[in-house]
């Protein structure tokens, strides 16, 4: 009955405490999960509030007040869009002259058990 499911093996059979040996690869990595997820967040943030603030200048029907304020929101996303490229660029750049490469922080990986090596 034990080969009923096949081979089990232990996850943590490979784990290796981020005291020791990955201590300076695991604040990059944390960085680099952070920053990629706030950039994700407001581009998606910014890409809705532009997708709705384009329903409302379309479907305005000549009012003003719903006019401006669409225009306003297209801006204000527009602008929101350029500041999350400007930090992902800098960010870059502190990667590149902190570590050497500019994707050193940029590039996430994600750990579970077992994928510490």
């Amino acid at each position: 009955m034990a080969n009923a499911f096949g081979n089990i093996k232990n996850p943590l059979e490979n784990f290796q405490s981020y005291g020791s040996v990955e201590s300076a690869n695991g604040l990059t990595k944390f960085i680099s999960n952070i920053s990629s997820v706030i950039i994700i967040v407001g581009g998606l943030y910014a890409f809705f509030n532009l997708l709705f603030a384009g329903i409302t200048y379309i479907t305005a029907n000549g009012d003003s007040k719903k006019l401006e304020s669409a225009v306003t929101n297209i801006n204000m996303s527009l602008l929101g869009l350029v500041v999350l490229v400007g930090a992902a660029a800098i960010t870059g750049v502190v990667s590149f002259v902190l570590f050497g490469s500019p994707t050193a922080i940029l590039n996430p990986q994600v750990f579970g058990p077992g994928s510490f090596n």
